[in-house]
């Protein structure tokens, strides 16, 4: 082949690879999800930036607007597609048709009075639709909020003046408070949901015509323990004031058409925030996104790996300024359920499906196209989102891509009782993102309701989803308890017929040991931990003045123990423990030997100076002996949690606990009886053994360290001489 046409192909092929890198490196921002272990994985672009709408690019020469949009603080797209925008600076709201240019704006009004009038500020815009559509007449009417006028104003849709709904007037309301719209929603039913920023005891309720109904959704009150102290010693007027700071009111909110209603909020503090996305909360108390019914009642879903609430990660890699957990001040509903939120602080979105599981985030701040220097609100357009910027004064259009259209499909048919076409379309998700976890938890549901409930076990737990997990093996263990109730029966019985047996049969034995005298038996010493559990007192005076344990006993408890522990670490089933746990022997005797004998080595030095009667070894076997419920409450209980649903696992744990505080109160009595002390004495003397295992821990930390530096110290010097030799 010629060389000239080689170098050629080279060429090219190296061109392609540069252009390729190029496009890469131009990409605005990286659309991502979460893992269970809130790492970031990487997905394909749902949405794609195609172009920027200005003022100049709505009104071309600003021949209409005469001065460009400044201070935008809301948009709003209605049922036909057109975009409202309240324009603060300017005192408007500017109307744009679907395709991005100027209808008209309202400025100026004649009110009700007859008074020329004009907007203050005005902070939020909303529209409701034409409902009925048997005539020419649009019925449809624009909300503004006149912010810095305390009021609503209503227009029809083509901007003519309809009426003022004034501030509400009622008892409620601190006196002197002010008033404040700065967003709102309709129902259906014309009643009127509006956030004031500066009302903090919830939403306003109001009717169309201007009746005050009441306050919903009041946000929990952030105190501490000074807060409310000092408040003991506060007036009326002073508590009331304390109440208006310390309260968080809501910064947004939107409806959809079934009366949900879904208000953000920014001030909540940070360590709640932080507390309540790392704990995995389903509760919504400390949420800066909800979802209420008319009552204001909380019913937002949360079946993620994470709260809705943004960022999960609390700083942007790379841009080590942006710390905390996001700042949210809008919602907007997306198609088939779907809804965002915005973060003002990182100028992201982030799209939830109905049941709170992250469907995909994007953005970044910058000046390319798809960036945003300061993200002010969020709204769709049909498969389109609209993102308000405030400091550029423009809106940014995103498409759906390919990707997002198979999302929204696959939601479509799910929720059209389509299940075998949404697994096919989730089927094509995961061939280009086999990361997307919600694709897996689509399957999974889609197989449910189809009824092959094994088959969508599989899929539920590769995305860790418990709750759907629990709903399918439901079933499964309905048909099989149905098949072999019998069965079930007889081992049951027989567990309980066994149990009796065994305990009438350590009865005997202590009993009979009782009054034996003489050398105990290993039987003996071990199944004396029956009555010694059950007749604490003179269980344990036994234990040490008749001998009735020992420390081979004390041993082969502790062993019994580390065992159940064990066992409990790897055969958790599936719903108690979906992440599956990784543990070894070796980490499980440290995790019981290390506290007990720090607790033995403590109360033993100290006893030795509140005149107590037990020996070393008399504490060890005492304290050893105490952990008799631990290995009977934690190994049935592992067993039976292969076999339990979600709504069961808080049981398995109330038992867990029960053996816990059984040892404990074991452990309480153990001491005052082999010390001779009195309940208080004891109380006293356990507190400080508490104190005394930090203390050791402290010097043997301590010690640890020392030595590992006089150890680096010596093979410094010994590197050093080497190297002069």
């Amino acid at each position: 082949m010629n060389k000239k046409l080689l170098s050629a192909i080279a060429m090219i092929c190296l061109l392609v690879m540069l252009f390729s890198f190029g496009v890469e490196a131009s990409k605005p921002y990286q659309t991502y999800t979460y893992s269970i272990d809130g790492l970031p994985l990487h997905s394909p672009d749902a949405y794609t930036p195609i172009g920027i709408v200005d003022s100049n690019e709505m009104d071309p020469g600003l021949s209409v607007l005469k001065t460009a949009i400044d201070d935008p603080r809301d948009l709003f797209v209605d049922d036909q597609l057109n975009l409202y925008i309240a324009d603060a600076k300017n005192n408007r709201i500017v109307v744009l048709d679907r395709y991005y240019k100027l209808k008209f704006t309202i400025s100026k009004f004649v009110n009700d009075h007859g008074v020329p009038d004009e907007f203050t500020a005005p902070s939020g815009v909303y529209v409701t639709e034409d409902r009925d559509l048997t005539d020419d007449k649009d019925d449809g009417r624009i909300f503004v909020c006149d912010t810095d006028a305390n009021r609503i104003v209503t227009f029809d849709r083509e901007g003519n003046f309809l009426s003022i709904i004034p501030e509400p007037v009622d008892d409620i309301f601190d006196e002197g408070a002010l008033y404040k719209p700065v967003a709102m929603a309709v129902d259906n039913y014309d009643r009127l949901f509006i956030v004031s920023s500066t009302t903090h005891q919830g939403i306003i309720v109001m009717t169309i015509d201007g009746d005050f109904i009441g306050l919903i959704g009041a946000q929990a009150v952030t105190t501490t323990t000074w807060d409310i102290i000092w408040r003991m010693f506060m007036t009326k007027e002073q508590r009331a004031q304390q109440a208006r700071n310390l309260s968080v009111q809501f910064n947004n909110i939107t409806i959809n058409d079934k009366g949900f209603i879904y208000v953000t909020t920014a001030g909540i503090d940070e360590g709640k925030v932080r507390s309540f996305i790392t704990s995995k909360s389903k509760a919504g108390t400390y949420s800066p996104v909800k979802m209420l019914n008319a009552e204001g009642v909380e019913i937002m879903r949360r079946n993620g790996f994470y709260p809705p609430a943004g960022e999960v990660q609390f700083m942007t890699a790379g841009t080590a300024t942006i710390q905390g957990p996001s700042t949210i001040i809008d919602v907007a509903l997306g198609p088939e359920n779907t809804w965002s939120i915005i973060d003002e602080k990182r100028s992201k979105i982030f799209t939830y499906d109905f049941d709170g599981n992250l469907l995909y985030a994007f953005g970044n701040m910058g000046q390319m196209l798809g960036n945003l220097t300061n993200i002010e609100a969020i709204a769709y357009q049909g498969d389109r989102m609209l993102i308000l910027d405030k400091t550029n004064d423009n809106i940014t259009i995103y498409d759906r891509t390919e990707y997002g259209d198979i999302i929204a499909q696959a939601l479509a048919n799910q929720n059209n009782r389509k299940y075998d076409k949404a697994v096919e379309d989730w089927t094509e998700i995961l061939k280009r993102n086999s990361n997307f976890d919600a694709a897996y938890i689509g399957i999974g549901q889609s197989l449910y309701r189809s009824g092959k409930y094994e088959e969508s076990l599989s899929y539920f737990k590769s995305a860790y989803d418990t709750a759907n997990y629990s709903d399918s093996y439901k079933e499964i263990r309905k048909e099989w308890i149905s098949n072999y109730i019998l069965v079930l029966v007889l081992i049951v019985a027989a567990v309980i017929v066994g149990w009796v047996l065994l305990v009438k049969y350590a009865n005997k034995v202590n009993t009979k040991a009782a009054v034996a005298g003489g050398k105990r038996t290993l039987k003996e010493e071990l199944l004396y931990g029956f009555h010694l559990s059950l007749h604490p007192f003179d269980g344990f005076w036994d234990l040490k003045h008749e001998k009735r344990g020992s420390l081979r006993g004390a041993i082969i408890y502790i062993v019994i123990t580390i065992l159940a522990f064990f066992y409990q670490a790897i055969g958790q089933g599936y719903v108690v423990s979906p992440e599956g746990t990784y543990a070894t022997l070796w980490g499980q005797a440290s995790s019981v030997l290390v506290p007990l004998f720090l607790f033995v080595v403590a109360n033993w030095c100290l006893t030795t100076l509140f005149e107590g009667e037990g020996s070393f070894k008399d504490i060890f076997i005492a304290t050893s002996y105490s952990l008799f419920p631990i290995p009977l409450f934690v190994i049935p209980t592992t067993i039976v949690s292969n076999w339990v649903l979600a709504s069961e696992v808080k049981l398995l744990n109330f038992l867990v606990t029960v053996g816990f505080i059984w040892m404990g109160m074991l452990i309480f009595f153990g001491t005052m009886v082999t010390h001779d002390y009195s309940f208080f004495k004891n109380i006293i003397t356990l507190g400080g053994t508490l104190v005394g295992m930090v203390f050791i821990m402290f010097l043997c930390i301590l010690f640890t360290t020392l030595l590992g530096k006089l150890i680096g110290l010596v093979t410094n010097i010994i590197t050093e001489i080497n190297y002069r030799l």
